[in-house]
Order: structure tokens, then sequence, then C-alpha cells
């Protein structure tokens, strides 16, 4: 029996869901033209004072530009922006701040055309992808328009790597190398250094590829960075344990302490355990770094060693030659402990990356890989988490000790207590 009381919520038609979107789109358009007009009523107003000979005002209004159609998250929105001329021959011109001239397409948009092509849409499908999100009338973006794109990005990633570093401070960094399933001309991997700057914000630091994760390639990648001004190395390097890497750190940043990833230990653990065993060995490996203190993670440490040791010696050693660079995030800010246990960061992005490697077809161009690549992490960025703890960074960057997670007290406040 229906009971009278419930209501039924049905899904509204197709019809009303287009009407509603044609009245945000009026809206849309008579909000922006009022603020357009306003803007240059300011304007104009700013420069009522500028009188010619004749006791005429210098800066007035002079119709419209033509009307042009700007791509909006809502569909095609028609602007015409008023036209000031200036009598007075002084070269001042007007533009507005809202609708800047040659803008065709919202901020928003223009970061959905590299998040829709970089994510697997291909360029021939391109124009029915984008009429599915912002409507029936997404002219304008053709295949041509993701070529001069790429171009665009090709130039944003020449510059970025050239950057100059000598005013930024890294207090950690998470490394990587990276292998692609894609078709390239060249089978080397990717080299890739995420960074957090002293105010706890993470930021790509370098994108290169190298020979396999040799010291040779990571030797270039942190002489490169040293080179463009970076002289002070980050407080902590977080990675695996490909030895390039830490033979290059040592040369040229020997102060940086050394943590093992422990999600890459973990699997290198488990591959030497029978499927059998792996479940329950993966959950004394967690009973390791989710500790509170360093004390209690090496007895941990110890009892996984005597528990496999004997049929397993293999696992066992993997994981004991590695103790105290394991260990390293104990003597770092409890609320950095979750950041600095693995390469998330990386291994999270990347399978983004793969995700559209995966897709292309034909082969890879090492320009093209590098430049794909480089404006996924650019887009990912802006979704990591940044680092917690009020001070905590500056303190790390002073010198200040941590014992478990805890910063102690300086000498000098030591004998003042």
């Amino acid at each position: 029996m229906k009971d009278d009381n419930v209501v039924e919520l049905r899904k509204p038609p197709e019809s009303a869901e287009d009407a509603l979107v044609c009245v945000l789109r009026r809206g849309a358009q008579e909000l922006l033209a009022r603020a357009i007009e306003e803007e240059a009523k300011i304007f104009l107003e700013s420069y009522s004072g500028l009188i010619g000979e004749k006791g005429l005002r210098q800066v007035v209004r002079n119709g419209y530009l033509p009307e042009r159609t700007i791509q909006t998250g809502i569909g095609s929105i028609p602007v015409k922006v008023p036209r000031i001329r200036d009598r007075s021959s002084s070269g001042l011109r007007y533009a507005s701040s809202l609708v800047p001239p040659y803008l065709r397409r919202t901020k928003n948009l223009e970061e959905l055309l590299p998040i829709l092509y970089l994510k697997g849409i291909s360029t021939g499908d391109f124009e029915d992808a984008l009429t599915s999100i912002v409507g029936v009338d997404a002219v304008g973006f053709s295949s041509t328009t993701i070529s001069r794109l790429k171009q665009v990005w090709s130039g944003e990633y020449e510059s970025w790597r050239q950057r100059d570093l000598s005013k930024k401070r890294y207090v950690y960094f998470w490394v990587d190398g990276i292998y692609l399933q894609a078709r390239m001309e060249d089978k080397q991997c990717i080299l890739v250094i995420i960074g957090a700057d002293e105010f706890g914000n993470k930021e790509v630091v370098a994108v290169t590829d190298g020979f396999r994760e040799s010291e040779q390639s990571w030797t270039e990648v942190l002489l490169d960075l040293k080179n463009r001004g970076l002289q002070i190395g980050s407080k902590l390097a977080v990675g695996d344990g490909a030895l390039g890497f830490w033979k290059a750190l040592r040369k040229l940043y020997p102060d940086t302490i050394q943590q093992r990833c422990w999600v890459h230990k973990t699997a290198n653990i488990l591959n030497k355990l029978p499927k059998t065993l792996q479940a329950k060995a993966k959950q004394h490996i967690h009973d390791i770094w989710m500790n509170e203190t360093k004390e209690e993670a090496q007895k941990s440490f110890d009892f996984f060693v005597e528990t496999y040791q004997a049929k397993y010696p293999r696992a066992a050693e993997c994981l004991a030659k590695d103790r105290d660079s394991l260990l390293s995030f104990y003597d770092f800010p409890a609320e950095h402990w979750r950041h600095i246990r693995t390469t998330n960061p990386i291994e999270s992005t990347f399978a983004t990356v793969r995700l559209r490697t995966d897709k292309t077809r034909g082969c890879l161009s090492r320009k093209t890989a590098f430049t794909m690549v480089f404006k996924l992490l650019e887009s990912a960025q802006k979704s990591w988490r940044r680092l917690g703890g009020p001070n905590k960074v500056a303190e790390v960057i002073k010198g200040v000790d941590f014992v478990n997670g805890i910063a102690q007290p300086t000498k000098t406040e030591r004998i003042a207590a």
C-alpha cells in the first residue's frame, strides 16, 4: 500500500534542465554586462578632469567594440565591451579587467583543456567531449586547438626547468624514478623530485629523464638544481632503495637525512614471502611504523626479523638492512609523519600519468612525454596537502631536535628553565 505521506522524488525532464541552463546563461550575461558598464564608468570618472581647450572631456565613450563570444562552464556568453576614446592623443588606452582583449574562454575552461587531453581524451574527440560538458555550442575546440596548446605547454616546461632556485628552501624531498608503459623513442625512466618549501607547500622541483635510476643520472639532476641556486639541500629525502639517488645525494647534499619509503619496502619484503603469509606479514610491518615511539618501533622491528629469519631470511634481511633509514621519520615533527613515510605524492600522481600515456596512440617523443608529465604534475600539485603543524616547518629548518615527533627544548631554554 502506498503511503500518502511519502513524497516521491522524480528526475526533472531534460527540457527543464535545459531551461535552467538558459536562465543561468541569461542571468550571467546580464550580470556581466552590468559589471562591464560599471567598470567603464569608473574609468571615465577617473579621467573626468582631463579637459581640452574647448572645455570638452578628452576621454569619452565611443560605442562598443565588436561583440564576441566567451566560452564558460555554462556555455557561450555573448559580450560587448565599451569602446573608450582618448581625444588628447596622450596614448591612453582602456582595457576591461573583466574581459581582457583576446579572451575567448574562461580560466576554468583553459584548465579543463589540458586535463581532458592529458587524462585520455584524444584530439579527434575533443569537441564532442566539451559539448557534453558545456553545452551544444562548444565550438572552437578542435584538434588544432590542442596542437597549439601542446606547443605552449612545451615552452612552459622549458622555461620552468631553467628557473632560478636561489631563493628557494626545501625542508623535504620526495624522489622516484618512473617507467611509463607507452611506446617511447628511448627506454629511459622519468626522474621526479617533489619538494616541500619553507611554507609547507608541496611543489614539483625536477622532472627529467635518466638512464634507469643510475648514480650518474641522479647526479646530473641534483647538480642542475645546485647550479641554479639550490645550495642548501632538504633536511630529509624520501625515496625507495634505488642506490643511484642515495649515492648522488651523499656527494652533493651530504647533510640530507635518508628516509626509505615504507610502501616500496613493504612491497619488496612481501615479494620474498609466500602468498599465504603475506597478509599476516604486512600487518607485522604496519606494526613497526605505526608505533608512537622509535623505541617501540625497534621492538616490532626485532620481532619481525626474529619471526621470519629462520624460514625466510631474504625477507628478514630486506627489512633489517635499512633499519635506520626506515625509522628516520621519528626525528621529525609527528604532524609530518603521514607525509614523509612514503613517496605517495609521486606514486598517486603518476597513476594518472600512466592512464594518459597508456591511451596514447603511436610512439611518444621525448618532448611530448615530458610536456605531458609536467602539465599533469603541475595540475596535481594544486591538490597536494600542505604540511600540518603551526611553525613545525620553521623549527625543522632552524635545526630543532625532535624525539619521537616532539620538539625538544634548546640548550638556552633548558638553562632558563
